[in-house]
């Protein structure tokens, strides 16, 4: 029998099929219907690994299912021509050609990409910000540990204004007398949960002649992009976080101009191709679509890739859901309103969050002050809070960040206020055990706890 079923639009039928039947719930407690949280469970921390849709996966476990019928038949026939379709209805919604864009496991991974391929000459300069998320930190560690690159931090203290920050950015430059090759920066930082003037960082990059690699990990789904019109050298963002896709999904950006510049996948596969000729020539056939820079990522050894196919159904869900504008906006407002209640519930203050744009991220300060915690228990308190949420049926990061204990909560379709006043209500128990010393009493037992 031969394989049906292998049309991206069936399975973004699929995809819709209940939302379209059932009409949309509002936003808020009714939208958890279609997500597949434990009925105890409240998902405050959504910036973390994301949450997708139950529709979604149906359609990630159509395609695994397909996989298995017939493998050589789906991988080597249809999985690149699926991919093309995938690719180009994410590079439709962030607004870059198709052969732009190409899929990768997560932000982390297209930034080693970016950095392990790039070749560096003695002198040359990484330049990053302290904040950078600590992954791709230990990146450019090891990228000036094995090459002729140098690593270029800057300190900073967050929060900070737009012009300071650049202000700062710039005379970094300056002072490295045209030695910095590239600078990697965040469009949200990761924590302090914050917005960083991206947009601005890569004007100023333009402006001094140095490359720009934007570790988007926040940001599809969570703010509008706009891929030709930011022009960033390089850029990447994770689908899987606020785009609704199935986790270990993300794609990698990088304009025609520069795709001679990487010229490998992570691990060098089927596509490189030697500058002294001669390349193995690919298992898959060549199809429509899939051509030129973007052909070299179609196949990079045997993965599950129904991931990456997932992308058009959580494009087609939140459509269905009301569109992008209607989603970002609610995320912005109830984490906003959720920030706001654990604020007056824990009596503190809310880091401000820079950036011509909204979030759907935001930290709250701890009442807990680092004199009242030894030096040694510091980590062990943080451990205490995390896993202690965790067993009272929620969660929220929680973090010392330049001597000040933080929490960032998420916000996301499938929550209300209500959810956030539990959270809030349970961290400030959870800091009261804390101050008075009771969680020494708990501590290593929080894992056992009923939830």
């Amino acid at each position: 029998m031969a394989m049906k079923g292998v049309e991206m639009e069936t399975a973004v039928s699929l995809a819709v099929a209940d939302i379209t039947a059932e009409g949309v719930p509002n936003f808020g407690r009714e939208m958890r219907k279609y997500f597949q949280f434990d009925d105890d469970w409240i998902n405050l921390n959504n910036g973390s690994f994301g949450s997708c849709p139950e529709p979604v996966t149906r359609v990630y476990q159509h395609f695994q299912h397909l996989s298995e019928r017939r493998p050589d038949t789906f991988i080597r026939t249809n999985l690149p021509r699926l991919l093309a379709e995938s690719r180009s209805a994410l590079a439709k919604l962030v607004n870059a050609p198709p052969a732009t864009v190409v899929f990768v496991p997560n932000a982390t991974t297209a930034v080693n990409i970016v950095l392990r391929g790039l070749e560096w000459a003695p002198g040359d300069k990484i330049l990053y910000f302290d904040f950078i998320y600590g992954a791709c930190g230990n990146t450019v560690l090891y990228v000036a540990e094995s090459t002729a690159a140098s690593a270029l931090r800057v300190e900073v203290q967050l929060p900070i204004t737009d012009d300071a920050l650049l202000s700062v950015f710039e005379a970094t430059i300056t002072a490295a007398a045209g030695t910095v090759k590239l600078a990697v920066f965040d469009a949200i930082v990761s924590l302090p949960g914050v917005r960083l003037p991206f947009e601005r960082l890569v004007a100023a990059c333009k402006k001094h002649h140095i490359l720009s690699l934007v570790d988007a990990a926040h940001s599809v789904g969570q703010m509008p992009l706009d891929m030709q019109a930011l022009d960033a050298d390089f850029f990447t963002s994770n689908c899987h976080k606020w785009l609704y896709a199935p986790r270990g999904c993300a794609f990698l950006y990088v304009p025609e101009r520069n795709q001679s510049l990487i010229r490998s996948t992570l691990p060098t596969s089927w596509g490189f191709v030697p500058k002294t000729g001669g390349a193995v020539i690919s298992p898959l056939p060549q199809i429509e679509g899939d051509v030129g820079w973007a052909k070299m990522f179609t196949f990079v050894g045997t993965v599950d890739s129904s991931g990456y196919l997932s992308v058009p159904a959580a494009i087609a869900v939140r459509e269905r859901l009301g569109g992008e504008q209607k989603i970002m906006q609610y995320t912005w407002d109830i984490a906003r309103k959720g920030a706001e209640i654990f604020r007056q519930r824990l009596g503190t203050d809310i880091m401000p969050s820079y950036g011509a744009g909204e979030v759907a991220m935001f930290n709250i300060r701890l009442p807990l002050e680092l004199h009242e915690v030894e030096e040694s228990l510091r980590g062990e308190v943080v451990t205490f809070l995390t896993d202690s949420l965790d067993a009272h049926g929620t969660y929220v990061a929680v973090y010392l960040y330049k001597g000040v204990f933080w929490t960032r909560v998420s916000g996301q379709v499938y929550l209300d206020e209500e959810d956030f006043v539990k959270g809030a209500e349970i961290m400030a128990g959870l800091v009261d055990m804390v101050k008075t010393g009771e969680w020494r009493s708990l501590e290593g037992k929080i894992k056992g706890l009923a939830v």
